[in-house]
């Protein structure tokens, strides 16, 4: 344990967009923005293999490559960027107290939490090697559906995400093929009808994922089984989207900061503010709606412009 406190006037936990958004606001606005890159440098944006809906970009960047530009940015009005990550938090008294991999600890004045949500995935090997690669596995068909125009996808989920995305999809995709679990959706009435009336929409009930087959460089089809029977069957597809939901990384915070059932923090409508005064939120760890890079990317802003005002309101 380091015994020595470092004092902070805005700390911002989590990169991605939003983080990295709050500290080039926080720099210009001489608030000495110390950032905490988290466990994964970049946030979800790194895992993108192209992102062509971010304005400024018009023959699309990769994920990395923007996360990179991003920081460099930061860092030209003198963010203070960090590796490490937030093990615990202590938001009862005035001074918040943030401690980083178990050791050291910070008293901030104001605190960004931009530690984003992660999106779960079935876990097969098969998923994850072409995950990796850029080839065919996505968690966002807003993000990558655009990818697949005139192809034929699969994608796996059962509530109004999964229903809302595979819509999504047939409006570009050839064909999409939706995998149950389950004799019937989780989804609402609305959506679920949605889907069974689109023509170019399958639905498979009862239906896992085997394996995502391909290549070894992109995916080629996806081989599901029937859960009451037993059978495998093969559909050839060259996109397999898994809608099966998102987890926010806010677990540290949940004695000291309102989150909602699913652990989203729940800030104050048209503000970063969470129910704690000092501490502000951006991007998709209170975002379950839009997460999209450019929306968090806004409320990177609105948060440093916040923490900016309680600074002054406190002077």
């Amino acid at each position: 344990m380091s015994t020595s406190i470092e004092k902070i006037k805005c700390l911002i936990i989590g990169s991605g967009p939003a983080g990295y958004t709050a500290a080039i606001y926080a720099s210009r606005a001489n608030m000495n923005p110390v950032l905490y890159q988290g466990t994964q440098p970049g946030g979800q944006l790194t895992t993108t293999n192209e992102v062509e809906n971010f304005p400024g970009y018009p023959d699309g960047v990769t994920g990395p490559e923007m996360m990179v530009q991003l920081q460099a940015q930061a860092q030209r009005f003198g963010a203070d960027i960090r590796d490490g990550w937030a093990t615990k938090v202590d938001f009862s008294g005035d001074v918040h107290k943030v401690w980083i991999n178990d050791e050291k600890e910070l008293h901030c004045e104001t605190v960004i939490i931009s530690t984003g949500a992660s999106a779960k995935y079935l876990g097969l090997p098969s998923e994850q090697h072409y995950l990796q690669m850029g080839g065919g596995v996505s968690a966002c068909a807003v993000c990558d559906g655009f990818f697949y125009r005139n192809q034929e996808v699969v994608i796996v989920g059962a509530g109004d995400s999964a229903c809302e995305e595979a819509h999504y999809l047939s409006k570009m995709c050839k064909k999409v093929t939706m995998l149950v679990r389950s004799e019937q959706f989780r989804a609402s009435r609305i959506m679920e009808e949605r889907v069974r009336k689109t023509e170019n929409i399958e639905i498979l009930l009862n239906t896992e994922t085997d394996e995502v087959l391909g290549d070894g460089q992109v995916v080629t089809g996806i081989r599901v089984k029937n859960r009451t029977s037993g059978e495998t069957k093969e559909i050839a597809a060259t996109g397999f989207f898994v809608a099966i939901g998102h987890q926010p990384n806010t677990g540290i915070f949940k004695e000291y900061l309102q989150l909602d059932e699913t652990g989203y923090i729940i800030n104050t409508r048209g503000t970063s503010k969470t129910n704690i005064a000092g501490v502000f939120v951006a991007g998709d760890a209170a975002d379950h709606v839009y997460r999209q890079a450019i929306t968090a990317a806004g409320t990177g802003c609105m948060a440093a412009l916040d923490a900016e005002r309680y600074l002054a309101s406190k002077e």
